[in-house]
């Protein structure tokens, strides 16, 4: 197994607590029932639980797409000491990102969107074979 699909796997599990955390902070603003129903009349999330909700959001999209990059990665063989360190820094940059979200550090948060997705654009470019 190389050490970007190792990263892949941690970034699960670190979107995994992300989705509890909104869930808690969720539950913590708006109380059990509106999360079990259906939630078609759920008020918008105020704070730090709607910040929560966005930030599960981007990580959710930043899997979607650092996800196809690793494996076209691991079905070339392309493992690189730059692809680790893309990954690596992909994996910093994501879990600074979601307290940074949550609680309104907006250049933190930023800088750490920014980083993962250049690394993930890294990790493209050798992936397809472009740089």
């Amino acid at each position: 197994m190389t050490s970007e699909i190792t990263i892949l796997g941690l970034y699960g599990l670190l979107l995994i607590v992300t989705i509890l955390l909104q869930a808690v902070s969720a539950l913590s603003q708006v109380g059990l029932m509106p999360l079990l129903q259906s939630r078609d009349d759920m008020p918008k999330l105020p704070g730090i639980a709607g910040r929560m909700d966005r930030a599960q959001l981007n990580s959710a999209i930043a899997m979607a797409l650092f996800a196809p990059a690793v494996l076209i990665l691991t079905q070339k063989g392309l493992s690189t000491g730059s692809t680790v360190l893309a990954a690596q820094i992909f994996l910093v940059a994501r879990i600074l990102y979601v307290p940074a979200y949550a609680f309104g550090i907006a250049g933190m948060r930023t800088a750490a969107w920014s980083a993962g997705l250049f690394a993930t654009v890294w990790i493209y470019l050798v992936g397809l074979a472009w740089v």
